[in-house]
Formats: C-alpha cells, structure tokens, sequence
C-alpha cells in the first residue's frame, strides 16, 4: 500500500466528531503490517511499540479533525457520508490531508519500514545487535479540542524520550521545503469580567458602570510587553490580544456586567502578566484554555532529524520556529524533547479546500524513517 492510498483511506474516515472509525483503521493496519505491541487506550489513542530498552523514540500525530464543509463530504443523505478525496496536479485534496492524517500515515509506514536494531524479529540484517530503543508510533484523539488524548496519555504514563511531532513544517523558510521546528508558541485563552451595580442612564452616577471598569482592564492589557526569546536565528514573539466583548441589557441601563475575551499567544518561559487586571476594582481574570509552548533543549536530536530532512530533499531545510500550539506542548511540558516535522504548509489546516502534496508525503515518510534509524541505531 502506497503513501497515497493510505492517507486517502484515513481521510475518508470521518473523524470530526467520532474518531472511532479512523482509530480502527489505524489499529488494524498496524497489527497487519508490523510485529509491534498495539494497543488502543479507552479515550482512542492509538499507540504501537516496538523495540525494548535505550531511549524511545516516537512518531506523533492526531486522527480527528476539524467539521468540514459541505463540498467536503459525500450526499449520503445523512450523516453517514465519508469525507470526499480528491487527487489532483499532484496533490491530495480533502478534510484531513494536511492537518493532518497524511503525516498519520507517513509516520505508519516508516515505523514500518524503520530499520532499527531490536525493533522487529523479521529483519535478520541485523544479526545479534542489542535493541538501540523503543521505537512508538501514536496517534491521538482530541487534538483540536484542546489536546484530549495527548493528556490523557501522559496521565497514564506516556512518556518518550524524543517525538517527532507531524504537524506542518512546510513552506517556513523556503516555499515547498520541509523544515524542522525546534519551538512554536502556545495559546493561553482567557475571559476577563468586570462588574458593577446597574442604574439608570439618566441617573448614572447611582450606579458603577462595568463596561468603563472592562476598558480599563484592556488599557492595562494594550500597555503589556509580551515575552520574546531568540531561538534558531530569530526572535519569537509572544502576543496579547483583546479578541470580543460583550456588555450591557439596555441603551438607557447602567450595565452591571462587561466580558472581554483575551487571546494570548505564549513562548517558552515568561508569560504576560495578565494577571495584574485582578488588582482593579471589580475585574476577575479566568483561564478557559491553556496550551502549552514547546521548545527542543537537546541540539543532538534537532541535528539528526534536520540531516534526515536534509537527506530527503533538494532544498535546504532549516531549524526554525512555528506561530501554532500542537499536542507537542503537552509532551514537552511532561519532559519529552519533542520537534515537529510534517507535510502541511501555512495557511492549508482547517480550510474548505485543504490538501496536502504528494510528494511531500513521500520526503516525509522517508525523513521518519531516517530520523528513526539514525537516532536509535
């Protein structure tokens, strides 16, 4: 089975909103075409080990996706529709190519095809060579909501040395180069609500008006310096950002009520202190989401995985730095030295005419294997 016909069989499984159908998939190729140890955990992760011993290396990536649009899915007539797939001037087009059930399957077939000392009993080339490691291959639920199953693996004790993480490096420093990402931000998204006593308009001072005291939280919030940290050759800049707000019953009423939704896009280290709006009168801060940053701190592991990317292109890749929050914040912050390498370019996840090259998910099946190979061998 080709790169191809793979990531077309994973992205005409629907995966929006169940993702059984696609784990099951994973699952049983898996247990066909390799010796390893698969398992599949209660919340739907699909993890497969092979190898004892050393370091662990794993391949990492997410079955669900994002809902897609209506020309995206079959007229079933139902909800039973698969997602269409479509191949075209070399590329595959569909829910799910970029973001990312191509890098899936890349990283199926090089674990697979990885030729590492201790990993499979098929493969006699090796002779009496001790196991170099544990190499695993995991694919997670929920990464779009929040990083479900990538948490609920490490709660159960997930825990890898090194992980490739999938998710688009394509395109950063060069248009259609595969590059390696040693850190990207996170994104911590919070509400901020002010409160007062309501009154009316024409009797204002009786009350305290909560959308006065809520700008006075976003005048706090402009004057804030986010963090910045210079890593492969560049400054990453953190950002704060009042994104909505809502407020007030009534054009002649004092409101007793203003939220304002904060967007933060957080680097490895120092955060903005937000924080410091709880010190106005009436204003309470809450988090609703907090996805972590990731940085790589092992240069060794960034070196080899940026030489295989170097091996398996003609264009010069490069270490560089990534604006989105993947599920490799959540293994970084449990320990895991984590980089991301995949096929999706800028600007394809999430879109109504998503799709990923060909070739690219050729180079990127062949970067896995040989980051694989020459990390544990």
């Amino acid at each position: 089975m080709t790169i191809v016909d793979l990531t077309r069989e994973l992205v005409s499984i629907p995966s929006h909103e169940d993702e059984t159908g696609a784990g099951d998939r994973i699952e049983t190729w898996l247990r066909r075409e390799t010796d390893a140890d698969v398992r599949r955990d209660e919340v739907g992760n699909v993890i497969a080990r092979e190898g004892t011993g050393g370091e662990t290396l794993a391949l990492v990536g997410h079955h669900d996706v994002v809902a897609p649009a209506d020309s995206q899915v079959t007229d079933a007539g139902d909800d039973s529709g698969e997602y269409v797939v479509e191949e075209r001037d070399g590329r595959l087009y569909g829910r799910g190519t970029a973001d990312m059930k191509g890098a899936v399957a890349a990283a199926m077939i090089a674990f697979r095809d990885s030729e590492v000392p201790g990993t499979s009993e098929h493969r006699p080339e090796f002779g009496d060579a001790d196991p170099a490691g544990e190499l695993v291959f995991a694919s997670f639920v929920g990464e779009e909501v929040g990083g479900v199953g990538a948490r609920h693996a490490i709660e159960q004790g997930f825990a890898p040395d090194y992980a490739i993480v999938g998710e688009g490096s394509t395109g950063y420093s060069a248009p259609g180069v595969t590059d390696v990402a040693v850190v990207h931000k996170g994104r911590r998204g919070s509400t901020i609500t002010a409160s007062g006593e309501s009154a009316h308009a024409s009797e204002a001072e009786a009350g305290e008006n909560a959308i006065y005291r809520a700008t006075d939280a976003v005048d706090l919030i402009r004057d804030l310096e986010p963090p910045s940290m210079e890593v492969a050759g560049e400054t990453i800049t953190g950002s704060v950002v009042v994104t909505e707000i809502e407020g007030g019953t009534a054009w002649n009423v004092v409101p007793d009520r203003c939220a304002i939704t904060v967007d933060e896009r957080t680097v490895p280290g120092e955060r903005a202190p937000i924080e410091r709006v709880e010190e106005l009168p009436g204003v309470e801060w809450t988090v609703e989401q907090d996805l972590p940053p990731m940085r790589c701190g092992d240069e060794a592991f960034a070196e080899t995985v940026l030489d295989a990317a170097d091996a398996a292109q003609s264009g010069a890749p490069e270490l560089v730095t990534k604006p989105h929050a993947t599920d490799a914040g959540w293994l970084a912050r449990a320990g895991t030295e984590c980089v991301v390498c995949g096929p999706a370019e800028p600007g394809e996840a999430h879109t109504d005419d998503e799709s990923v090259s060909i070739d690219v998910l050729e180079r990127c099946t062949e970067i896995y294997r040989r980051a694989a190979e020459g990390w544990l061998r």
